[in-house]
């Protein structure tokens, strides 16, 4: 009796703990809960044998335990870890939801779903696994669960990683996932975007003057978006796919090659070498410690990886550098040391999130606030290159002009010489027949000192000539650059979509639209489409040829797709471009509001230019991505 006793205590003690979880409230207008503390119970297998049928039996359910941090991590990387949380359902849910694993760095994610039969869905995933392997092409781990019954339903995962990572559960709705994947990627875009802007911009300086801080800045900067891609994930579902291998190296590589690029930018921009000889033997053995650490890393400890925090040496030198020599007067140095100052509060901020220390912070700041820091620093870090640039010119006018400055001195000297040379002749004119001698030996020494200033006038000819050289060549460069502007902004058209003001510098008025459409039709050569003659003359019209055989003329809109168009010619190039950038997925509603035309006019016309776009896409190859003025020269059947 008293063993009976003992044993229906201890199975009393274990089903209270088990019901001691706290039961998420799943309502049918709950978009989206994230899980954390106590609301995740987890397990730590040693073994690494446990199956999931065993984890659900009375002897293993009891030993779960409440996570005690904002989110559970995988402490003991050799262990695997069993996490469960419990959603409880009021009524019956219709249609599918999801729940998501946040960090995308965890090498074997197993999950066990519920179902309504009373059984369990067991889905596998992780980094170590090829991409195309995910039940959702998306950078987190994505699971889904099916319609079910009003109750209480328990849900498992099971997590191996060789990093440490935080298990961040969330459940969303399809529609919320959705709405927030758009959202997230398209930041990630604008944030790869500006690292893609800044990266060509200062290539292009790079090859304009040489200078090495233009390619240490772009390598810089192309790292830090390579480190950003691959602790998103992005990386590992648009660079290599195939090779989940390169996942465990990855963040370790680009880390340590920011940390190495940064500390040779800021030698460069900031001249260390030459103004501070200590500082630069202390960057020069931080870069060659940061790459003897990577390759003990790699070679001999790949956990070590996970420390990252040891990117706060670099960051510091780099920071103190910029500091010291501000203190010393150097310009350049203020922004850099602000563009550092963000980064450096990004870095603390994101150290602080990981640690649990700052709840209070939005999710997404401290998520993303090393990317904020980025974001600024590159920015600021542009002021600064600008700012050099600047002093440079200021430097290079200052010499100019004490140069020129210079040459007014000579002449005046050279005039007070010759004044000094007449009173002289004119005071001994008097005394030239008793002292002949004496004059021949003074002629002598003005004759070599007219000779000295021809060769100094010569030489001071020689540097002007050299300044008119040098200005003519930054007369070339500035129109070499601006050929490459206009070269970028024909590649905005094709790669994002501009709004009418943007479109509108290109083509401005009716004037330009119509120079622009006769180029494109008459490219080759005209030929008289009545009698095939090709010589021709000014029309009456603007831009029209006129056959001197038969006097037939052919209006430079005959024969194009804004052939009898009624709305303005510039707005019509707009809605052309518009149309095929969206591949004709566009609405005349949207097209209204960005003309600010009639729908139906929209609607008429557009309908027009879609089976044009039809037509030449058959014609083409699918994944062809013709320029949208070659539609121009399609005609539109009336």
């Amino acid at each position: 009796m008293r063993q009976f006793l003992i044993t229906l205590l201890l199975l009393l003690s274990q089903i209270n703990f088990l019901l001691g979880q706290q039961a998420i409230a799943i309502h049918p207008n709950t978009a989206e809960h994230i899980f954390k503390t106590a609301e995740i119970y987890y397990f730590e297998d040693s073994s690494n044998r446990i199956s999931f049928k065993e984890i659900r039996s009375a002897k293993w359910m009891a030993q779960f335990r409440p996570n005690e941090r904002y989110y559970p991590k995988n402490f003991n990387r050799s262990s695997t870890y069993w996490f469960r949380v419990k959603l409880h359902f009021g009524q019956r849910m219709t249609g599918e939801r999801i729940i998501e694993l946040f960090d995308q760095t965890a090498d074997w994610v197993e999950a066990f779903i519920p179902l309504g039969t009373g059984g369990y869905t067991h889905y596998h995933t992780g980094a170590s696994l090829d991409f195309e392997n995910r039940l959702f092409m998306h950078k987190n781990f994505e699971f889904v669960i099916p319609a079910l019954d009003k109750g209480t339903y328990e849900v498992y995962f099971k997590v191996r990683s060789r990093q440490m990572v935080n298990v961040i559960l969330v459940y969303r709705t399809i529609e919320r996932f959705v709405q927030y994947t758009l959202t997230e990627y398209f930041t990630f875009g604008l944030f790869y975007g500006m690292i893609v802007l800044f990266s060509f911009n200062n290539l292009l300086m790079y090859f304009a003057v040489r200078g090495r801080q233009y390619l240490y800045y772009v390598l810089y900067i192309l790292c830090v978006g390579l480190y950003e891609m691959s602790s998103d994930g992005v990386a590992f579902q648009y660079l290599w796919p195939q090779a989940p291998w390169f996942n465990q190296y990855a963040t370790g590589l680009f880390v340590c090659c920011v940390s190495v690029f940064a500390l040779l930018f800021t030698k460069s921009l900031l001249h260390v070498k030459q103004k501070e000889p200590k500082l630069n033997k202390l960057i020069d053995m931080v870069i060659a410690l940061r790459i003897v650490f990577f390759v003990y890393c790699l070679c001999f400890n790949q956990n070590w990886f996970i420390y990252k925090f040891v990117e706060i040496v670099p960051l510091s030198v780099a920071f103190f550098s910029g500091i010291w020599l501000w203190r010393k007067k150097y310009r350049p140095a203020r922004y850099f040391v602000l563009a550092y100052a963000f980064l450096f509060l990004g870095f603390v901020l994101k150290v602080f999130y990981v640690l649990g220390y700052a709840r209070f912070i939005p999710s997404s700041i401290g998520h993303y606030s090393i990317t904020f820091g980025f974001v600024l620093e590159m920015t600021f870090l542009s002021f600064a290159i600008r700012d050099k640039v600047r002093l440079l010119k200021n430097k290079k006018e200052r010499a100019q002009k004490r140069v020129i400055e210079q040459m007014q001195i000579n002449e005046r000297m050279q005039e007070m010489h010759n004044r000094d040379l007449e009173r002289k002749v004119k005071e001994r004119t008097l005394e030239v027949m008793q002292k002949s001698e004496e004059l021949l030996e003074k002629s002598e020494i003005i004759a070599h000192q007219n000779v000295e200033l021809r060769e100094m006038n010569e030489l001071l000819m020689a540097q002007s000539e050299e300044i008119n050289r040098m200005n003519q060549l930054l007369t070339k460069d500035n129109k070499k650059l601006q050929t490459n502007i206009e070269r970028i902004t024909d590649d905005r058209l094709l790669s994002k979509e501009m709004d009418f003001e943007e479109f509108g510098a290109k083509y401005p008025d009716k004037e330009t639209c119509y120079r622009i459409l006769s180029e494109l039709k008459w490219k080759k050569d005209y030929r008289c489409i009545k009698c095939g003659y090709d010589k021709y003359c000014t029309g009456k019209m603007p831009y029209s040829r006129r056959c001197t055989k038969c006097t037939y003329e052919e209006s430079v809109l005959n024969n194009t797709i804004f052939e009898n168009v009624r709305i303005p010619i510039n707005k019509a190039f707009y809605l052309v471009y518009l149309v095929h950038f969206h591949r004709g997925d566009i609405s005349s509603y949207k097209l209204s509001q960005k003309l600010g035309i009639r729908q139906s006019t929209c609607w008429s016309y557009a309908s027009k230019v879609k089976s044009v776009l039809t037509n030449d896409s058959k014609k083409n190859k699918r994944n062809e991505k013709s320029a949208w003025t070659k539609l121009v020269l399609n005609r539109i059947d009336q």
